[in-house]
């Protein structure tokens, strides 16, 4: 019954009231034993005199404590900056009691506080120790009660730096978990060994299997600021061997009011992993670019769409103009604008495709900047709906780009994908084919097109590493198209921060590249969130192996064969060269397409598409033989030559 009634009650506070009640019993009870002190740890003094100074000691020492409010503090929590108030609160205490004194021995009221000097200064030390030492037992009595009646996580911290030592008391003086630091883990050989805290440093090599087993630890917080992604990864895949749940502190940035709190420990995530730079919102040449601006998003609910939207609000733009057809997605977008007090922006629920309503709103608003971020994006779906892909990645992009024109828009910033570099799948070669227009389309404009292109983006809808956590969630297998499948990844912030730079420093006509870093092997990223959920593989979660779906590649590749780059002021933005195309020619080709499209045979589409475009040639899809067709048509052609 004890024990229950104090689990419950643990996570309250002492009212301020007691506190300062017994701070100013302890001054009285250190008054006292200053007379003993000073008469030779004796009662020879004149008890009378003391009896009526002690309620003028309590007096003053109620006085100084409320005049620093050093008995606010919350005892459990007790810090230097809580010393040092007492500290203050006593120094007062002795002043006026050394004024009391004084004002007796002038004999203006000399029964009112007339002794010696030396009791005043024995009372300013016993307070200074007893007041400071009774916060600090008050302190670990607590946490050794609350250890002991409840179920204590044991933790390591590694990293012994200044970030390890903020982390170790965030986690100390957390109430709402029992927790306890048992040692610090670090690879700095002149802190092995030695004590922080109280705590035992130890050698990343000792923190093994049986270390773990012995001490019982059942979490491990690494708390190393910038720490590059491939050292974590070590760490971590070390760590997750022992059967530890390995967690990471939040960016220092992302700390709440300049504060870690314990809440924003999390488990390490795969993201965590293949995280790339940190954004920095503080961009002068977006600023420039944005101030005062009108700024249309298209697929504004989607993933990147979304973002930028994020992103963009940070600025003084004058108007945020947010298209998606999606509902739902918008209004969750919204919701989510107001609550950070962002209010000059107009969510519009419209399909691209519907040529009266996108001008109608060019007619209202009269945008400055368009991000064109809608797009159908999902390979094997694209390749059993080919007509709808056209629709929406041709067509829906064709019409906003004409209409941007029309409305002389300043800039035009198209997003692409590295998919549409040599093309295997009609997703692909949608978006290489609005990329034709546009590159067209800015020859004859006063408007600025340009194109940005990129990789797969962590946790986007539909992407990857949701599908991955869904399945671990559902005990597995996971599951993976080939073995030796590679993708590239960036996160969805810095593809969005990336394609608002491009979007700034485009001069139209530019295909610019992002610098995707290395790419991943998806049977390896498999593994490796297996482990970070706890589980092993396979003994746990198996990996089954699918085959490449249609129209999907082993890798993919940011260049065509045709193209090289040019480097750009951002070392992560390059820019596409590549052969100028018959623009003339290539408009009377999107025009049949789009023409054709309407008959919705998917072979007579695709076999266009594969005309406007000659690299696109499908893998592992029905399209096969529309290609198996052409190529003999080219070799009778050939023959015929001879």
């Amino acid at each position: 019954m004890i024990k229950n009634y104090l689990i419950n009650n643990s996570h309250k506070h002492a009212s301020k009231w007691l506190v300062l009640s017994i701070d100013v019993s302890i001054t009285i009870f250190n008054f006292f034993l200053a007379y003993v002190v000073r008469f030779g740890i004796t009662l020879n003094f004149d008890t009378t005199n003391l009896l009526y100074q002690l309620p003028i000691v309590a007096g003053l020492s109620a006085l100084s404590f409320l005049l620093i409010g050093s008995y606010k503090g919350v005892v459990r929590h007790t810090g230097m900056r809580d010393a040092y108030n007492l500290f203050l609160a006593v120094t007062i205490l002795i002043t006026l009691t050394g004024f009391l004194m004084a004002f007796s021995r002038m004999s203006l009221m000399p029964e009112l506080l007339n002794i010696p000097v030396s009791i005043i200064c024995i009372h300013y030390l016993l307070n200074i120790i007893t007041l400071t030492t009774s916060r600090l037992i008050f302190k670990y009595c607590y946490y050794y009660v609350k250890s002991k009646i409840g179920e204590t996580s044991r933790i390591l911290i590694y990293g012994a730096g200044d970030s390890g030592l903020i982390t170790q008391a965030a986690i100390t003086n957390d109430s709402n978990r029992s927790l306890s630091v048992i040692g610090f883990v670090d690879d700095n050989p002149q802190k092995i060994g030695k004590t922080i805290n109280g705590i035992k440093v130890y050698s990343s090599g000792s923190v093994n299997q049986n270390f773990v087993t012995k001490n019982n630890i059942k979490e491990i917080v690494v708390s190393i600021p910038h720490i590059n992604k491939k050292r974590l990864s070590e760490i971590s895949d070390n760590l997750l061997k022992l059967s530890v749940t390995v967690k990471i502190i939040p960016a220092v940035n992302d700390w709440i009011d300049g504060k870690l709190k314990v809440s924003q420990i999390k488990e390490i995530q795969i993201e965590d992993l293949l995280e790339r730079a940190p954004i920095n919102m503080d961009n002068q040449n977006i600023k420039e670019e944005l101030d005062d601006k009108v700024i249309l998003i298209t697929g504004a609910a989607g993933s990147i769409g979304s973002e930028i939207v994020r992103q963009a609000s940070y600025y003084s733009y004058k108007h945020l103009v947010l298209v998606d057809q999606a509902e739902s997605p918008l209004y969750d977008l919204q919701q989510e604008l107001l609550s950070k007090g962002v209010t000059n922006f107009t969510p519009i629920v419209a399909d691209i495709r519907d040529h009266q309503r996108i001008e109608t709103i060019f007619e209202k608003y009269r945008p400055n900047m368009v991000f064109h971020a809608a797009a159908y994006k999902h390979v094997p779906l694209m390749e059993n709906n080919p007509c709808e892909a056209i629709k929406i990645n041709v067509l829906g992009t064709r019409k906003l780009a004409d209409l941007s024109s029309e409305f002389g828009v300043d800039k035009f910033v198209f997003v692409s994908t590295d998919k549409a570099v040599n093309p295997t799948n009609v997703m692909g070669a949608t978006k290489r084919v609005a990329e034709m227009y546009i590159k067209c389309l800015h020859k004859s404009s006063k408007t600025k097109f340009i194109t940005t292109r990129f990789g797969n983006v962590l946790g986007s809808n539909g992407s990857v590493i949701p599908l991955f956590k869904k399945q671990i969630q559902k005990g597995g297998p996971l599951t993976v198209t080939h073995k030796d499948v590679t993708r590239f990844f960036m996160t969805i912030p810095e593809a969005s921060q990336l394609v608002i730079e491009a979007g700034t420093m485009g001069n139209g006509g530019e295909i610019f590249i992002f610098d995707m870093g290395e790419s991943v092997k998806i049977f390896d990223l498999a593994k490796k969130m297996i482990r970070l959920s706890g589980l092993n593989y396979p003994d746990d979660i198996d990996i089954k192996i699918t085959g490449l779906r249609p129209g999907e590649k082993l890798y993919e590749e940011l260049l065509a064969d045709t193209e090289n780059t040019l480097p750009t002021y951002h070392k992560k933005i390059m820019i596409s060269r590549f052969d100028d195309n018959d623009c003339l020619m290539i408009k009377d080709k999107i025009d049949d397409l789009c023409i054709m499209n309407l008959l919705n045979q998917d072979h007579q589409i695709v076999g266009k598409l594969k005309e406007i475009v000659p690299e696109f040639i499908s893998n592992n899809s029905t399209f096969e033989s529309i290609d198996k067709i052409n190529k003999e048509s080219v070799q009778n052609k050939s023959g015929v030559l001879v």
